[in-house]
């Protein structure tokens, strides 16, 4: 039997507020120069819907714009995330690689399952060396829904997960875990919401927490 832990990558594995406020001024910058926007870059916007999916992001930021302008933008800032990644400008949340170690050596099997893109999911597990303990990782864009059930869904099918975990920040990943019959361990870290992470049967205020509960709790479907 397989035992599995799935995690989410913003705001869980990987500190995206080090290279999101950077990233997203630049896009912006961009269509200031352009003449498509007028005033401050709308970080505290961006930080209230961080983890929902890309295009989500820019029908919110950029409601009256119209699709092209959106798609535009979209593919600017993955660039700058990447190249702010690539840059060394990111940072991983502490004990990250020695958790993965440990969880690893503990007989999980490791996936990520994330609302990132593809190339910026990548560009992370690339610069952190991370390829030698996740089997695979996962993007939202993969499935047609964008809902992250279905993408946990997906991993669970391919690999025929029973017991398992999922880790994550946002009520997404605490849903996608209930959907899929596993256990949702909360992370109470910069983005989360208190309201949402109460819907998880664990919640954690660090990574190292992760082996005790794993260490205690017996994993049935």
């Amino acid at each position: 039997m397989q035992k599995a832990i799935i995690f989410d990558m913003d705001g869980t594995l990987f500190r995206t507020e080090t290279i999101l406020e950077r990233a997203l001024d630049e896009a912006f910058e961009r269509l200031r120069c352009e003449g498509q926007w007028q005033g401050a870059t709308p970080i505290a916007k961006y930080r209230n819907i961080m983890g929902v999916p890309l295009p989500v992001v820019w029908e919110t930021l950029l409601p009256h714009h119209e699709t092209a302008v959106r798609e535009a933008t979209d593919a600017y800032f993955l660039a700058c995330l990447v190249e702010n990644i690539k840059s060394g400008n990111g940072a991983l949340y502490p004990g990250v690689t020695e958790l993965l170690e440990q969880l690893s050596a503990m007989g999980y099997t490791i996936f990520i399952a994330s609302n990132g893109l593809i190339p910026y999911l990548e560009a992370i597990v690339s610069h952190y060396g991370l390829h030698d303990w996740i089997t695979s990782t996962y993007s939202i864009e993969q499935i047609d829904t964008l809902d992250k059930g279905d993408l946990v869904a997906q991993i669970v099918a391919k690999y025929d997960i029973q017991d398992g975990f999922v880790v994550g920040d946002r009520l997404s990943d605490i849903l996608a875990a209930k959907a899929n019959g596993l256990i949702a361990i909360g992370c109470r870290f910069d983005f989360s919401q208190d309201d949402e992470l109460k819907q998880a049967d664990h919640i954690i205020d660090g990574l190292t927490e992760i082996p005790d509960i794993l260490a205690t709790r017996h994993v049935s479907r």
